[in-house]
């Protein structure tokens, strides 16, 4: 092998959300985005944007994923080539409870 191939496990460590599109839409037998868009419950300009790297898959979405694909969240985060091994939620300043409001 030649320094330029590459191994399908290094393929899958490289960020594609597209590869975790084309897949769905095989699995779902779907014919195209559109349909994608519709079976997720998302409007098509969002699969738009995320085949075009302007849009992250978020936490929502990838349940979403889960629930009409039955594919584990695991497996579907392999497939977009997600390498973290904690998916970590960025919490605001205002969903932090306030600590006047203690049980006596």
């Amino acid at each position: 092998m030649g320094a330029s191939a590459h191994t399908e496990e290094d393929v899958l460590r490289t960020y594609d959300p597209n590869r975790l599109l084309d897949h769905l839409i095989d699995r779902l037998d779907l014919k195209n985005d559109a349909a994608l868009a519709r079976t997720l419950d998302v409007a098509p300009p969002v699969i738009s944007k995320i085949r075009h790297y302007r849009l992250a898959i978020g936490a929502s979405l990838l349940i979403r994923m889960h629930e009409v694909s039955d594919i584990a969240i695991g497996d579907l985060r392999i497939l977009m080539g997600d390498r973290r091994s904690k998916f970590r939620v960025a919490f605001s300043q205002n969903d932090v409870p306030d600590m006047s409001l203690r049980a006596a």
